[in-house]
């Protein structure tokens, strides 16, 4: 039996770019920094030390690279371990860098050592001039006798340079791993939404069905053979348009109505001198964007409690206007039943609940329903951002 594969654990990583800018930024700062105080004490061989430096500086630039390298294995370990591996690990590369510095300086400290040497028992102007040089080497990080004690000396100055460095790297780190937490939770939230749309979705379709058999299965038994046909065909059509779409997807304003018109065409099968449609949607809003089926609820609602138990004929109205940049769609009718219809009666609620949650999980607070009694009949008002497939598309 095949055991299921652990999930890879993901570990977050500061960018390489990022990485070797700081790295640049640190030796560069330092170069600049020393270069300026040289200038500034007048020291002698100014060209020269400029370009040994600049040698010293790019060997600690790759001795901190290589620093990253051993550190980067710690990225996901906890900050104590980190901390603890940044002290250690900077240790051997501080020394390092003290003894590229040792080696790129040798030939000059030798000279500056002899002319020191040199210059005891001669004249005041060539002790001072010892001095001077004596005074460079001091800069240079090179006052001691002994060359360990050089190397050790420049090795501490060097180790708190480092150790700048490896907190700079892990705040870096920090960052990104706040980072990447917001990236997941943020994909979890969408992730959420959409199977809250799905399932809203999902609640529309069934109750739908179970109608539309109800109806064919009267058609059926009332030898209307011919109207069942039609109703078939219609049915069929439906179903092939309102499920070819992402559940969760917006669709134009003119997909949306043409459903409905596929929904009402199949009721009017049921109620062939009762049901009358109508239809008002301006030509520049037929492009407009709006949840897919968020809709068939309130028509379901109109047919059900307006159009079922009236005698009489009754006009289901769907209308689209566009008010302050926002899109308002409104199903009305005139049902005579329409002083009885309240939030209360059994199933009329529900349908308007789910329009509500759909609404408001795709868009929040920036949408709302109204639904009430109107002069002559009742009326949903829907009120939505207005977007348009061309501002898809660029988004």
């Amino acid at each position: 039996m095949e055991s299921a594969e652990k999930p890879e654990k993901h570990t977050s990583r500061v960018p390489v770019i990022t990485v070797l800018a700081s790295i640049v930024g640190l030796w560069a700062t330092y170069f600049l920094i020393v270069t300026v105080r040289a200038e500034l004490l007048g020291f002698p061989s100014l060209d020269l030390m400029l370009l040994l430096r600049l040698l010293s500086t790019l060997g600690g630039i790759l001795v901190t690279v290589g620093l990253w390298l051993v550190l980067r294995p710690f990225d996901d370990r906890r900050l104590w371990v980190k901390i603890t591996a940044a002290l250690v690990l900077a240790l051997p590369a501080a020394l390092l860098t003290a003894q590229i510095n040792t080696v790129i300086f040798a030939d000059m400290q030798q000279e500056i050592d002899a002319k020191v040497q040199q210059a005891q028992g001669l004249p005041p102007e060539a002790e001072a001039e010892a001095n001077s040089e004596q005074l460079m080497s001091d800069q240079a990080g090179f006052v001691f006798a002994t060359e360990r004690e050089r190397i050790i000396d420049f090795a501490t100055s060097r180790y708190f340079m480092l150790l700048a460095w490896c907190a700079l790297y892990l705040a870096l780190l920090t960052g990104e791993k706040a980072r990447d937490a917001e990236r997941r939770e943020q994909q979890f939230r969408n992730a959420a939404k959409a199977a809250e749309l799905q399932s809203l979705r999902y609640q529309v379709n069934p109750h739908f069905l179970f109608n539309t058999l109800n109806s064919l299965s009267a058609l059926v038994l009332t030898g209307k053979t011919q109207a069942a046909e039609k109703m078939i065909q219609t049915i069929s059509t439906f179903y092939r348009r309102s499920l070819a779409d992402d559940t969760t997807s917006d669709v134009p304003l003119r997909e949306e109505i043409h459903l409905q018109k596929l929904y009402l065409e199949i009721e009017a099968v049921r109620f062939p001198l009762r049901l009358q449609a109508h239809y008002d949607i301006p030509t520049d809003l037929e492009n407009a964007l709006i949840p897919g089926m968020i809709l068939q609820p309130l028509i379901e609602n109109s047919v059900k409690h307006a159009v079922a138990p009236s005698s009489g004929q009754v006009t289901i109205t769907l209308s689209a206007r566009e008010e302050y940049d926002r899109l308002v769609v409104t199903i009305s009718d005139n049902g005579q039943s329409a002083e009885n219809r309240d939030d209360t009666r059994p199933g009329f609620g529900i349908g308007l609940t789910n329009v509500r949650q759909r609404l408001e999980a795709r868009f929040g607070k920036e949408a709302s329903v109204v639904s009430g009694h109107v002069p002559g009949g009742y009326a949903t008002h829907l009120r939505l951002p207005l977007m348009r497939i061309k501002e898809r598309a660029a988004a």
